[in-house]
C-alpha cells in the first residue's frame, strides 16, 4: 500500500491511506490535545479541541484533526497563534458548566493549565448551571460502539440536553463501568458509588430490584 506523505509542524510524516491528521500526528509522536477522541470510537469532532491548520496549494484553513484525512503534500501546524487562541476560548466557553466549585478538573484541567484558560471567565455571564458534563458523548458512544448495549445516552436538545443512563438497561453498568475511566472532566467516576446523573442513581434503581 503506498503511503501518503505530508508535514505536521515541520516534520515530514508517512501516512497510510485513510487516516486522519490525529492519527498521523499520533503515530509520529505529535501531540495534539483531544476531549472527545478514543481509538476505540468512530471520530466525532465535537469539542474542537483537536483543531489545527492545514495548508494545501497554498491555501490555509482550520480543520479537525481527528475527522480530516490524510493528503499527499499536505501541510499541518498543530500549534500557532490562532490555534493556541481557538484551544483557550473554547475551553473558557465550556468551562462554566464543567467546572467544580469553580475549578476546573480532569483533563479539563490539564489541558486549560497548557493554554492559559481562564476558566471562570465566562461563569457570571453565562450563569450556567455547573454539571461538570461537556458533552462530548465518550460514554455514550462507548456503550453504543464497543459495548453495545445502549445503557446510556443523550436526552433533551439544547442547553437542557444531558446524558442519563436508561434504568431498563443500567443493570450491565454494574459489571462493565467501562465508561468510567474515558469522562474528561471525571464525572462519572467521582460522583459514583454507584453512578448519579441527574438524580438518577444506580444504586437507587438496581436495590428496588435486588
Amino acid at each position: 500500500m503506498k503511503k501518503i506523505t505530508l508535514q505536521i509542524d515541520g516534520k515530514e510524516v508517512s501516512a497510510k491511506p485513510g487516516m486522519t491528521v490525529l492519527e498521523a500526528a499520533r503515530e509520529a509522536g505529535i501531540e495534539i490535545p483531544t476531549l472527545c477522541d478514543h481509538d476505540e470510537l468512530k471520530p466525532y469532532g465535537v469539542c474542537r479541541i483537536c483543531s489545527v491548520e492545514v495548508e494545501r496549494k497554498g491555501k490555509p484553513r482550520v480543520v479537525v484533526s481527528c475527522g480530516f484525512p490524510v493528503e499527499q503534500g499536505l501541510v499541518v501546524t498543530t500549534r500557532s497563534p490562532r490555534i493556541d487562541r481557538i484551544r483557550k476560548v473554547i475551553l473558557e466557553l465550556v468551562a462554566p458548566t464543567m467546572t467544580l466549585d469553580g475549578q476546573a478538573a480532569g483533563d479539563i484541567k490539564k489541558i486549560a493549565l497548557r493554554y492559559g484558560a481562564d476558566v471562570q471567565r465566562f461563569a457570571s455571564r453565562f450563569r450556567a448551571e455547573s454539571r461538570r458534563c461537556i458533552l462530548c458523548g465518550k460514554c455514550v458512544r462507548y456503550c453504543d460502539e464497543v459495548v453495545g448495549e445502549n445503557a446510556i445516552g443523550f436526552v433533551g436538545r439544547g442547553v437542557e440536553r444531558r446524558v442519563v443512563f436508561f434504568p431498563e438497561k443500567a443493570r450491565v453498568c454494574i459489571t462493565c463501568q467501562g465508561c468510567f475511566n474515558l469522562c474528561p472532566t471525571g464525572k462519572i467516576a467521582s460522583e459514583t458509588d454507584f453512578v448519579v446523573f441527574d438524580g438518577f442513581s444506580l444504586d437507587d434503581h438496581l436495590a428496588g430490584e435486588r
